[in-house]
């Protein structure tokens, strides 16, 4: 018998860091990562494409048993249009979409929370987070915005984001990230963002965000500046950094583009995303 299950989550943007204060926001775009699984008769594990890393191989570890290793052959293959380490939420989206295909192998019913919980526990083991990123988990997983207390996982606010919302992304060349210790400086600032985004205020938020991030991880707030001067509702570091995202309706984007595609760098341009991951699973 074999078994298939194939797994889409998209990736976030940031709409507050979470890293001062535990509390956190983001919004889901249309970037995504696709997770193939097949089990066939053999044991092991074969990357087809993707690469096995701490975290991949710690979802795999806590979902499947080692009974269901030893008695498949199972045959990966990850497949991500989200730049690597950029701040765009890559590595919550690999895992989500990770556990989803895992749960998908052995589960009729696979639960929502279980999947989380297992990209969450794998982000903690492997250090890719320092909160556990419960914010850019649930964005990736879910779409839209969402608010959240990191530490307890839970989402404290959803909303759908309107759908003539496009994200203008800046990724600058050679920029390294800042030294995410010096965020809790700023502790009780980051709080107020994350209060307007808590009242549901999120490009506000996103504006304040961005300065705090600008001001401690990298001193260039260029970027930001210039998309807001050119139409955009918001503009932001995302995560920790390097790339800044700008928010602006669709007539709005190509004079925010044109701005970012002047400095050294590159620029992505991607709709908002609004939609659940999804699963597809076969039996045959």
């Amino acid at each position: 018998m074999t078994l298939r299950s194939v797994a889409v989550v998209h990736g976030a943007v940031s709409i507050v860091n979470a890293v001062a204060t535990g509390f956190g926001s983001a919004l889901g775009i249309s970037l995504k990562v696709e997770v193939e699984m097949v089990a066939e008769k053999g044991s092991g594990i074969i990357f087809e494409s993707g690469n096995s890393n701490k975290m991949i191989d710690r979802i795999v570890e806590e979902v499947l048993s080692p009974k269901f290793i030893t008695e498949y052959l199972l045959k990966i293959r990850i497949n991500s249009d989200i730049p690597l380490g950029v701040g765009l939420k890559s590595s919550s989206a690999v895992s989500n979409a990770v556990a989803l295909a895992c749960n998908g192998l052995i589960n009729d019913n696979v639960q929502d929370q279980q999947v989380l919980d297992s990209a969450v526990n794998a982000s903690l083991f492997a250090r890719t987070t320092i909160t556990g990123a419960y914010d850019d988990s649930t964005a990736c997983y879910y779409g839209g915005f969402v608010v959240t207390d990191n530490y307890n996982r839970k989402i404290l606010r959803q909303d759908l984001c309107p759908d003539d919302i496009v994200v203008i992304i800046y990724v600058p060349k050679n920029c390294q990230r800042g030294d995410l210790s010096k965020l809790k400086l700023l502790s009780d600032l980051y709080n107020d963002a994350f209060n307007l985004a808590y009242g549901g205020k999120y490009w506000k938020a996103m504006i304040l965000n961005g300065i705090l991030n600008s001001s401690v991880l990298l001193g260039d707030y260029l970027p930001s500046r210039l998309a807001l001067e050119n139409g955009a509702l918001a503009a932001s570091m995302s995560g920790n950094g390097p790339s800044t995202a700008a928010i602006a309706r669709k007539e709005d984007s190509n004079k925010i583009k044109s701005v970012f595609e002047a400095l050294d760098g590159y620029v992505i341009v991607s709709p908002i995303n609004n939609n659940k991951a999804t699963l597809v699973k076969q039996i045959g």
